[in-house]
């Protein structure tokens, strides 16, 4: 026996859905006609298994596995290659599968990549190739089309841990786990390999490093080794400095000094010698292709060796005035990975405490380098309890950076050693702000209530914080009675500065909150002197409004919520601090100021991104997606959501992104595109119900029932937003279910549910009398002109519309103009419900509603009169194109550049280079003058037909004033 623990193969493949569907559709195809695949990633992400797969599932005809057999493959021409698969695929289809192809030698691969091109769509051959992509490709095999792997998510990391130990791994080793592997599937099978079963379950600590040489070797294929001296110490450096700025690329003139003090004598340039295969130079540049081979030649190294490179680095990051990146290496030369610390070891304490000191400081510093800092720090720290306190500061770091693994894997370091109340209730602070981005929000609500009493007699600013943190959790699961519970008054927080809190923002509309953990005035720099008691005083005043507005508001005494919530918003007209200004849109979402709203998220937005906050940015983009929302800006609010989405799951924010992929279904539900929202509804529904978050679902539900009530199917539509809106124990989100009333009460009347729409207008009456929704007045009007008697409903109708004109908002108005028309029509009075309906289409056109412009259209129709087209008849060619990359092309056609694109539109410039290019293909243009050409001719035909739209629509008004 060797102690190691026993794991099962695994028993399915775990996420891979993409790579799964490009393969099944070459599979599909081989029937009637041929293809290639190439398969790549770095070793240990699954290629083999998904070749496994493709071979398993291929039912039409024989499987053929490609290897170059010794002495054999390097005399195996192209031409005999093609033959030999032609004449297999004579009688049927053939799958043809060849893994590791880079590992053939040279011949070989010219052969096969000859033959590849050679093959034609008629020969029935499906090929699959697999490669690592640790090295460059080979141009025999660059044409091929290329399907990437890339590490697997979290959740999906997690479910494979799962499986293969049938979840006996304990918590916190499941935590560490994860973060070591890095997502990577055959790493992780090698860490829990190298566990005995008392390591797994917890019952004996862990092995140091838990990633050693070996495991990673395994994995990678063997150690990298460079063909000379030079090339080996070029490897080892980039990979040392990598492990400060993780693994990202380096300063290529960094490296060449620090090799230059590694070795007297002349090194050759590494911008001017070719580079090992491993590397890539863009720029002033280098980086590794493999994030795993990185790592890999790192703790392959010898100690002596390893250590005199981060000596090296230490000098050159020092001489260059970056103190804590130098400090960071002069402690990794120090020893390995992680030196066993001892109370006598001087040097390691006071490395631990330069580093620390260094991490505290107000010097420029990411949030990535700041928890490396903490975390060597603590790996060279005697003291249990100190240990367990700089874990904690690496966890909160790392969780502002948007690595909530590896804040998981650092409070699990953490855990392993006693510390005072108040480290732990920073460390449960950072775990419910964890679990409430991407958890059960129940039990982030647990954690962030013990963190608030764990933290009250040492930290009451930061305790009263985590019991905003806690109402935050208790929004998101829609529990009313949690959430008023927490906010119940308490004994005001003292003003004194800790060094490290979590600012907890209430999110409106029951969104849940964002917080930062890097200081209650939301610096990076340590305990307030006392020059900064006025920021502290800010923050605790803020905290004390927002609570006493938000439980004012829950308990309905709307009179005293507006006031202190009025305060949150004018405090943060003069912040620059993200938090703050995450709370301050929050409170003016609450009070329906959309436009302090936008102005407040825009500039945390801004201030995130700039502060390197990673954390923060999906946060303020969901706050102006909701501003762009309650304003009525659809297309505005898509873009911040898209952008918004991608940023919440490259952060590890999975109920972030469930509340983006809300609100892009809810701006999908008033254009044309069923199958976006199902899309986007399905999946915010599968994390909404996985982790309780009840406004989200109930977001989710409303977007599914409006595109069905836009599409003419008002009974689905009714049934579904009843659950919402009736009384009962399945109502909505309790912040949210008023909001769609209107849509309610607009089915239920063409379902027959007269009575059930009655009953939930009282309710709203209150909503709208209370002045938090800017189109509630007008929606109330239409309401009640939607159940009036013939004799009261023309003036009702008519105040809805007057209200519109106050509040803004093409698309209510719209809709209201179209019930308005179609209720005209039914009473025989044509010619007033032309103007009306004109008038809805023109709205609607204008929003991009394109559901509810065809449904304009059809009343049109049915009057007899013609609706207009795009272009007067003429097929619109800028309708080819999404909505995303419409606002890129009218962007780029005002002659602006990709990169003002990108800030405009909050997007990075490497999208709007992707979108610009599907533009060009979808319009035919070649240039961004026949762009800008055409995007103009488009839009003064669109105004022309407005202006059209608008004399019609006024002539119908006039003239059936006149009948």
């Amino acid at each position: 026996m060797t102690g190691e623990t026993t794991v099962r193969t695994a028993v399915r493949i775990h996420g891979r859905s993409t790579q799964r569907k490009a393969l099944r559709a070459l599979l599909d195809e081989l029937p009637t006609h041929g293809g290639q695949l190439l398969l790549a990633g770095e070793p240990g992400l699954g290629r083999t298994t998904l070749l496994q797969w493709a071979a398993r599932s291929f039912r039409a005809g024989p499987v053929l596995h490609l290897g170059p057999g010794p002495g054999r493959a390097a005399h195996v021409t192209a031409e005999q290659l093609l033959g030999t698969l032609r004449t297999a695929t004579a009688a049927a289809p053939a799958l043809v599968c060849a893994d590791d192809v880079h590992l053939w030698d040279g011949p070989a691969r010219a052969a096969l990549g000859r033959a590849a091109r050679r093959l034609h769509t008629a020969d029935r051959v499906g090929l699959l190739l697999s490669v690592a992509s640790d090295r460059a490709v080979d141009p025999e095999l660059a044409p091929l089309p290329v399907v990437h792997l890339d590490p697997l998510a979290p959740p999906r990391a997690a479910a494979l841990l799962d499986d293969v130990t049938d979840g006996a791994a304990a918590p916190a080793v499941r935590e560490q786990l994860l973060a070591e592997a890095e997502g990577n599937p055959a790493l992780l099978l090698a860490l829990v390999r190298r566990l005995s079963p008392a390591e797994l379950r917890g019952h004996r600590p862990l092995p140091r490093p838990l990633a050693d040489a070996g495991a990673l070797a395994e994995t990678a294929g063997g150690a990298p080794s460079g063909p000379s001296d030079h090339a080996r110490d070029l490897l080892l450096t980039v990979a040392a400095a990598g492990q400060a700025e993780d693994g990202t690329d380096v300063d290529a003139g960094l490296v060449h000094d620090a090799l230059r003090r590694l070795r007297p004598a002349p090194a050759p340039d590494p911008r001017a010698e070719p580079l090992p295969e491993q590397l890539v130079l863009a720029g002033d540049r280098l980086r590794f292709r493999s994030p795993l081979v990185r790592r890999t030649v790192h703790a392959a190294a010898t100690v002596e060796r390893r250590r005199a490179v981060h000596r090296a680095l230490a000098d050159v990051w020092e001489g260059g005035g970056h103190r804590l990146t130098g400090l960071l290496h002069r402690s990794w030369s120090l020893g390995g990975p992680e030196p066993r610390p001892a109370s006598s070891d001087r040097l390691a304490a006071e490395a631990a405490d330069r580093l620390a000191a260094a991490a505290d400081g107000a010097v420029p510093a990411s949030h990535r380098l700041r928890a490396t800092a903490y975390t060597r720090a603590a790996e060279l720290t005697a003291d249990g309890a100190r240990r367990a306190e700089r874990y904690t500061a690496a966890a909160e770091q790392a969780l502002l950076a948007g690595c909530p693994e590896r804040a998981r894997s650092l409070l699990a370091a953490a855990r392993e050693h006693a510390a005072p109340a108040a480290v732990r209730g920073r460390a449960e602070l950072v775990r419910g702000v964890t679990e409430l981005r991407d958890g059960p929000v129940g039990d982030a609500h647990q954690s962030l209530l013990l963190a608030a009493s764990l933290l009250a007699t040492e930290a009451p600013a930061e305790a009263a914080n985590a019991a905003l943190a806690a109402a935050d959790a208790a929004w998101a699961a829609g529990d009313l009675a949690a959430c008023l519970a927490t906010l119940a008054p308490g004994p005001p927080p003292r003003t004194e500065n800790p060094a490290h809190g979590t600012d907890g923002t209430e999110g409106t509309e029951g969104t849940e909150g964002t917080e930062g953990t890097d200081g209650t005035d939301g610096t990076d720099g340590p305990a307030a002197t006392d020059g900064a008691r006025g920021p502290a005083a800010r923050t605790a005043a803020v905290v004390r409004d927002h609570r006493v507005g938000m439980r004012a508001l829950l308990e309905g005494r709307l009179d005293r919520a507006g006031t202190p919530l009025a305060q949150v918003v004018e405090r943060g007209r003069t912040e620059e601090r993200p938090e703050a200004l995450l709370r301050s849109a929050a409170a003016a979402l609450l009070l329906g100021d959309v436009d302090a709203a936008r102005s407040g998220g825009a500039r945390a937005l801004a201030a995130a991104r700039q502060l390197g906050s990673d954390a923060l940015v999906p946060k303020a983009l969901e706050y102006l997606a909701y501003a762009e929302l309650r304003a009525g800006r659809h297309p505005q609010a898509r873009t911040h959501a898209e952008e918004g989405l991608r940023t919440a799951l490259r952060a590890g924010q999975g109920n972030t992104a469930a509340h983006h992929r809300a609100v892009l279904a809810l701006a999908a539900s008033i254009e044309e595109e069923p199958d976006v929202v199902a899309r986007h509804v399905t999946a915010a529904l599968d994390t909404a119900r996985r982790h309780g978050l009840a406004q989200a679902a109930t977001l989710a539900q409303w977007a599914a029932a409006r595109a069905d009530l836009g599409r003419g199917r008002p009974f689905d539509a009714a049934d579904r937003l009843g659950l919402l809106v009736l009384p009962g124990p399945g109502r909505g989100h309790f912040a949210v279910w008023r909001l769609v009333v209107p849509c309610f009460v607009e089915a239920a009347v063409l379902a027959s549910r007269h009575e059930d729409a009655r009953t939930v207008l009282p309710d709203f009456a209150d909503w709208a009398g209370f002045g938090a929704d800017p189109q509630a007045a007008a929606q109330l009007a239409r309401c009640h002109a939607l159940l009036a008697p013939a004799e009261h409903a023309d003036d009702l109708y008519r105040r809805a519309l007057a209200r519109h004109e106050e509040a803004g908002g093409d698309f209510e108005r719209a809709r209201t103009a179209l019930l308005y028309g179609k209720w005209l029509r039914r009473r025989r009075r044509p010619r007033e419900a032309r103007g009306r309906l004109g008038t809805a289409l023109a709205g609607f056109e204008r929003c991009g509603a394109g559901v509810w412009a065809a449904q304009a259209r059809d009343e049109l129709r049915a009057l007899g009169a013609a609706p207009h087209d795009d272009g007067a008849g003429k097929p619109n060619r800028l309708g080819r194109l999404t909505p995303q990359q419409l606002r890129i092309a009218r962007h780029v056609a005002e002659g602006a550049t990709n990169r003002e694109v990108a800030l405009a539109l909050g997007v990075s410039t490497r999208t709007v280079d992707y979108h610009l290019r599907k533009v060009f293909a979808a319009l035919g243009v070649r240039s961004r003058l026949e762009l800008a050409r055409m995007v103009g001719q488009a839009e003064q035909a669109q105004d022309a037909q407005g202006a059209r739209g608008v004399r019609r629509a006024g002539h119908h008004e006039k003239t059936g004033a006149q009948h």
